[in-house]
């Protein structure tokens, strides 16, 4: 353990601290750990892939309905693609509640 000057106050601080004893300063900043990672971009990866399947989903319905031969077809693909959308939205929300409470719990502690 070596000591280093702290820059606001010069008192000797342990290089292994986070914060100046004497005056608060941050020296460094907490990282997160390993899985704190891993659940942090499944979070990222989660909401790119939802964003992507949203639209995508989207683009396929209107395209279907736009090719459906009558109107009640049109307006059955109009009924799915809004249960659908419904759905993945649903999904997209409860999947970030439960993510989001993972990458809280596990961020890193000053």
């Amino acid at each position: 353990m070596a000591l280093i000057a702290c820059p606001e106050c010069s008192a000797d601080v342990s290089d292994s601290a986070l914060n100046c004893a004497k005056c608060g300063v941050q020296l460094r900043k907490p990282k997160r750990g390993f899985f704190g990672k891993i659940i942090k971009y499944t979070f990222i990866v989660f909401n790119l892939l939802m964003g992507w399947w949203l639209v995508a989903g989207m683009g396929a319905a209107s395209e279907t309905i736009q090719t459906a031969g009558s109107t009640a077809e049109q307006a059955g693909a109009a009924i799915g693609t809004g249960l659908g959308a419904a759905m993945i939205i649903g999904l997209w929300v409860f999947g970030d509640i439960i993510l989001g409470l993972f990458v809280m719990l596990t961020r890193p502690k000053s």
